[in-house]
């Protein structure tokens, strides 16, 4: 009766399946010296040549869209680099926004619900959504693909915690207002040293904003508003606020009822638009389908009672918090940080530094230090969705 399921037991870390993890720490061996992967392995290109980037820039040229972007050596940057033996400029853009910590953090920003439940939409898998229509727009269209993806990685960067609360929460501290494009070209992203072409389109992604100065870039500024009006509507309807059947008729009859049917609806509209006229846009019908659904969202997900509420509690404890790090600016440093270049208390840098510090944080880490700086209570914080 009371015999142990020993398989249902933990493993020994030194058993054979950590020893056999191990045994391929350093690889396998080649009589020619060469390291593989795999003891078996016969993967190759079938050939020794390497292409280099100059080559590929050729390639690019001579298969490009008349009016796409080219890459050309290490790119317009504000400070000179020397160009990559093997990536175009814009494929270093590229990676350099995948690997820098303000877009790893767009995984605990809100894109609509704060504290999103595991299948919602983060700021992240926004800007991946967004990508994915984008490089598959500028894809057909024989636009530059890499800086398509570039700028719409690298898009919503600028964005502080608790969504677009958070731009109302932050404009009073900056001057003509805080926008996130803006903010995230010119002050967020900046260290990374990205191309003006990749600047530019992340500056000018927004419809408010002037027309981007390439075409990559006026593809994503579509490609963000398709993106979040499908997305955000999916998981509204997850979250049982609205449901399929209260979409508007033209909506229902233009694009379907679900994600993957209104993103080929409107993808395919781009491309056919572009195949009648030569610009980027989208043919009529679908095109005010897109805003009768992106109404539709406003004044059923986004202007909500629950969401209002939602923003409200975002704002209080965005402001409050850049009060504190302005007269305090010593609690933006940690031990691990240097504080040689901790501003004046109250001076214009300090109140720059704290707008940068609060903007750059995740929900959790901001209703966090809302609680231990400030000793505010869980009822002041803003809360996850409750649709209960």
């Amino acid at each position: 009766m009371n015999e142990v399921n020993k398989s249902a037991q933990p493993q020994d870390p030194s058993g054979s399946r950590a020893q056999s993890w191990a045994s391929t720490m350093h690889g396998f061996h080649s009589p020619d010296g060469i390291i593989f992967a795999h003891a078996d392995s016969w993967a190759g290109a079938g050939s020794t040549n390497i292409v280099s980037r100059a080559e590929r820039e050729a390639r690019e040229d001579a298969q490009l869209a008349p009016l796409a972007t080219r890459a050309l050596g290490a790119g317009n940057r504000a400070i000179a680099e020397q160009a990559d033996d093997y990536r175009t400029c814009f494929e270093r853009d590229r990676d350099r926004i995948l690997h820098a910590s303000a877009f790893r953090r767009l995984a605990g920003k809100t894109q609509v619900f704060v504290f999103p439940q595991d299948h919602q939409r983060t700021r992240l898998t926004h800007a991946l959504e967004v990508a994915q229509v984008a490089v598959a727009v500028s894809r057909a269209l024989g636009l530059n693909t890499m800086l398509t993806e570039a700028i719409a990685l690298g898009h919503d960067c600028g964005h502080g915690p608790g969504g677009h609360a958070s731009e109302d929460a932050l404009s009073p501290f900056v001057a003509h207002g805080f926008d996130h494009a803006l903010w995230g070209a010119d002050v967020t992203l900046v260290p990374l040293n990205l191309c003006v072409e990749t600047l530019d389109g992340i500056r000018n992604h927004s419809w408010s904003r002037p027309a981007p100065m390439t075409p990559e870039g006026e593809v994503v500024s579509w490609a963000d508003r398709i993106a979040y009006v499908c997305h955000d509507f999916e998981d509204a309807v997850a979250a049982g606020i609205v449901s399929p059947q209260q979409l508007p008729e033209i909506v229902a009859t233009q694009c379907g009822f679900t994600r993957s049917s209104q993103l080929r609806a409107f993808i395919t509209s781009m491309i056919r638009a572009s195949a009648q006229s030569g610009r980027i846009g989208m043919e009529s019908l679908p095109a005010e389908a897109l805003a009768e659904f992106r109404r539709f969202n406003y004044e059923n997900i986004y202007m909500r009672d629950a969401s209002r509420n939602q923003a409200k509690a975002v704002i209080d404890l965005l402001r409050a918090l850049v009060e504190h790090y302005r007269a305090r600016p010593e609690d933006m440093f940690t031990e691990q940080s240097p504080t040689s270049n901790i501003p004046i208390a109250n001076s214009d840098e300090a109140l720059h530094d704290a707008v940068a510090y609060v903007g750059g944080m995740t929900d959790r880490f901001a209703c966090r230090q809302g609680s231990v700086l400030l000793g505010w209570g869980v009822d002041r914080l803003p809360k996850g969705i409750d649709t209960n």
